[in-house]
């Protein structure tokens, strides 16, 4: 039912190479889990993919969107609670780890060009009033601090990455 140049089917391809290692550790070793962290996480960052952020809106839509239970597999859909609780909990600690795996995954495949970097700085007032301004030297000067640090932020993006495809290239066995 899904074609087979889907993004899910995409998604699911790049989250099957992740190492959850971290994520797993996140939760007891007593007790039982529910959903694996692994599926929950597919289906929140798809959830977040097509505009669907609130637990509620991903549970529903894990029991109606093919999609959804694509990732999941054959687990059953996991409840708002759930959900939010493996955002609030789980997820947080390990976020930056899996975001990099993601980006290094999709780079490595080529569905990922790592030569450019878009950042919206949109900043809208809400309540103006006469003291609510800024002046252009302060904004040119901002602006400049705030160029530089991304320059030094993307070197040492960059870097970890090369050092990150370099380690895993080693890692592989040759065929």
């Amino acid at each position: 039912m899904i074609p087979a140049d889907d993004s899910v089917r995409l998604l699911d391809a790049v989250f099957e190479r992740m190492d959850y290692t971290k994520l797993y550790a996140a939760y007891s070793r007593y007790g039982r889990i529910e959903t694996s962290p692994k599926n929950l996480f597919k289906v929140v960052i798809y959830g977040g993919m097509n505009g669907r952020h609130s637990s509620r809106q991903i549970e529903q839509s894990c029991r109606r969107d093919v999609n959804f239970m694509y990732l999941l597999g054959r687990e059953p859909a996991p409840d708002h609670a759930t959900i939010a609780r493996f955002r609030s909990e789980r997820l947080a600690g390990v976020i930056d780890d899996l975001f990099d795996q993601l980006i290094g995954l999709l780079a490595e495949m080529g569905e990922l060009s790592l030569e450019s970097v878009f950042i919206d700085g949109t900043k809208l007032e809400a309540n103006a009033n006469r003291y609510s301004f800024v002046w252009k030297k302060t904004t040119q000067k901002n602006e400049v601090k705030m160029q530089e640090k991304m320059k030094i932020e993307l070197r040492s993006w960059r870097r970890n990455l090369a050092c990150g495809f370099m380690s895993a290239r080693r890692s592989k066995p040759r065929t």
